[in-house]
């Protein structure tokens, strides 16, 4: 008995849960369980975390996740590495992700929307990959601008250091500088912590973007074969996808790109271990099968990522076909993970399977030409929408159509755009760059205000609201902004004096600032649960004139928030309008599955006829205080992302729901 007693206490001491006894050794990077106590849940949990601390003293292990792709671009490989990083994710890990870009652009801030897609702004700033932002959406983190790796930033640090000497005169080569200048990188940035938690993470996963073959891709590929000899044995999982064509002719599933990929691949030095085959269906067991005997891969590590409704089934569909097993598997860690809870996840994408009342949103923009341009604001519509359980229809406006000048020389064009305007529920204008489309832009912001349309403008959105007004209202018709015309004699907007007109890699006014909520009953911070201030992310060279400040609030408009000294203009709202709202911010790439943003949401709830609703339901917003802000005061109330509104008319879980996939 006295025995018993002194091991308990001992147990305590250490922290270990009560009921039950088990021993932990670490052999081959797997840990071993001899007794299990009673709750298997607290054991593996206590497993885990004792893992974690003695790998922390020793330096943590970190495992990776490395997702190629094959035959063809375009194969969904950030969707995929998003999906695989929510999968681990909830399995009990720490996920972090990198992607690599193999573009000689250091960043993508200067890449037109027609070349790339959009410009994802991160927190501190930087301006990458769009793929980083289904990255933070799935996982709910928040990166940085190190976790994407480009050819431009790996080749520029080589040579910084060939250039201060560090290199000892000897000849710098791709291999070994530039391959090992890649690997150094990818082990710093796996290691910053990006879910608000001390500490590395458990898990990063890699997307190397671009197609197995491609010449600018070799150095990348070199250093990730050297790098999975680098890491010990089962710290590093390949992830190929790849192409399982279905010919109309034949109508039957063809292995022989994949197999020619997967070839390509091992030559090079790399050896998938997973392969996820795109396909219009599931593939057939006959075609599992080649794939196993041609391409050296297991059969259950064979997944198929057939064609879904939207691609918040992927996560599922990996789940189901036990993906999470093959990977972790792979990496050792299959015994102490837990089993995947997805079920907020699947309880989400069952309500956007169902919706079918539609609220139709007009997007009035210069890049309608790819989707991808505006992708973020898409999701973040998606996420308001199901919030309000609607069905998102988007109206692609171009911009340009709307002008008088293509009323003269296509009037059928002109008319089909204006009749998509004057359909819509609420009216979206954007962020841009260049003159292109902005007569149309300033028109539909004139139709939403004129008509009591509910309207949204983002960033030159707000901008050109700002103009319209100053033309329609103030009478000051030759007003407009410094961007488009420097001569103006009534600049609405101008460029901000720390811009710089020389360079433009990097020197807009980038990453998260704070807005000052200056009257506390604008629509906008009662939409954001009543705070005193947000921090939002920012990008952008020109700024609403503070001169012309007084005129323009005189004349009815309220520019209800503003940056710390009260100069920069943040957000602008017409209180005669139901809703009208300009902000110089970008609250889309702060929208998250099931935390829709807030501004977005006021939208949506304004274009179904719910906003009154949702104003109303303000005092249920989640609070929380951003930077440790301190005032010595009652603590002011701040959203930032993380906070979530609870949904107008009905909830679940208390949260919005979202899904992903837009009807057109």
């Amino acid at each position: 008995m006295i025995e018993t007693k002194r091991k308990s206490k001992l147990k305590a001491q250490r922290g270990e849960p009560a009921g039950g006894s088990y021993a932990i050794s670490d052999f081959d990077s797997h840990i071993h369980i001899s007794q299990l106590p009673n709750s298997h849940f607290d054991s593996a949990k206590f497993i885990l975390q004792t893992r974690q601390n003695q790998e922390r003293k020793k330096g943590k292990k970190m495992k990776y996740v490395l997702v190629t792709g094959g035959v063809v671009s375009g194969l969904g490989k950030g969707v995929t590495a998003s999906s695989i990083g929510l999968l681990l994710k909830s399995c009990g890990f720490r996920v972090t992700s990198i992607k690599i870009d193999p573009y000689l652009n250091t960043d993508a801030g200067t890449m037109s929307p027609f070349e790339h897609g959009e410009v994802f702004v991160l927190d501190d700033g930087g301006e990458v990959d769009l793929d980083l932002g289904n990255y933070e959406r799935f996982l709910d983190i928040t990166l940085t601008r190190d976790n994407n790796i480009t050819t431009g930033k790996i080749y520029q640090s080589v040579i910084n250091k060939e250039r201060r000497g560090d290199y000892l005169g000897k000849t710098v080569q791709v291999v070994p500088h530039i391959t090992d200048a890649i690997q150094e990188w990818i082990e710093r940035a796996a290691k910053i912590p990006v879910d608000g938690k001390e500490g590395p993470a458990d898990i990063c996963v890699i997307e190397l973007g671009g197609t197995i073959g491609d010449i600018e891709s070799m150095p990348f590929i070199e250093a990730l074969g050297q790098f999975s000899y680098r890491v010990d044995p089962g710290d590093f999982c390949l992830v190929h996808v790849s192409l399982v064509p279905v010919l109309n002719v034949v109508g039957e599933q063809k292995t022989k790109p994949t197999q020619h990929s997967v070839r390509g691949l091992r030559g090079l030095g790399l050896t998938p271990n997973i392969l996820a085959c795109r396909s219009t269906m599931a593939l057939e067991e006959n075609v599992k099968q080649k794939l196993c005997q041609f391409c050296h891969v297991p059969a259950e590590n064979i997944v198929t990522l057939y064609d879904v409704p939207n691609i918040w089934h992927i996560p599922l569909l990996l789940r189901d076909q036990k993906a999470h097993e093959a990977i972790l598997k792979e990496l050792n860690l299959l015994g102490i993970a837990r089993k995947p809870d997805l079920t907020e996840w699947t309880a989400r994408t069952k309500v956007y399977d169902m919706l079918h009342d539609p609220v139709k949103i007009a997007m009035v923009g210069k890049y309608i030409g790819l989707k991808d341009s505006y992708l973020s604001v898409l999701k973040a519509l998606l996420h308001a929408s199901v919030g309000c359980r609607k069905k998102l229809i988007v109206e692609w406006v171009e911009a340009s159509h709307l002008e008088d000048i293509t009323a003269k020389e296509d009037p059928d064009t002109y008319k089909a755009a204006w009749n998509r305007l004057k359909g819509a529920d609420g009216i979206l204008v954007p962020g841009g760059f260049g003159d292109r489309g902005v007569q149309g832009k300033i028109l539909a912001a004139k139709y939403a205000r004129e008509s009591k349309v509910p309207f949204l403008g983002i960033c030159l959105g707000m901008q050109i609201a700002v103009i319209e007004y100053a033309r329609s209202v103030l009478g000051l018709h030759n007003a407009n902004t410094e961007e488009f015309d420097p001569q103006t004699s009534n600049p609405c907007v101008i460029f901000m004096p720390e811009g710089s007109k020389t360079h433009m890699g990097g020197t807009m006014r980038l990453g998260s600032r704070r807005t000052y909520f200056k009257i506390p009953d604008c629509k906008s911070a009662k939409l954001y649960g009543d705070a005193t201030f947000v921090d939002e992310r920012h990008r952008h060279r020109y700024e609403v004139n503070p001169d012309m400040i007084s005129k323009l609030e005189a004349a009815g408009l309220s520019f209800v928030g503003r940056d710390e000294t009260g100069r920069r203009m943040e957000i602008v709202e017409l209180p005669s309008h139901p809703f009208f709202i300009g902000v110089q911010f970008h609250p889309e790439f702060k929208s998250r599955p099931g935390k829709p943003s807030a501004l977005f949401s006021g939208l949506i709830a304004a274009s179904c006829g719910q906003l009154d609703l949702l104003l109303n339901k303000s005092d249920h917003v989640s609070k929380g205080v951003a930077n440790g802000l301190n005032t010595g005061k009652a603590t002011p109330k701040v959203w930032q992302n993380g906070n979530c509104l609870k949904s107008a008319n009905g909830s679940l879980n208390g949260v919005y729901s979202n899904g992903n996939g837009v009807h057109h």
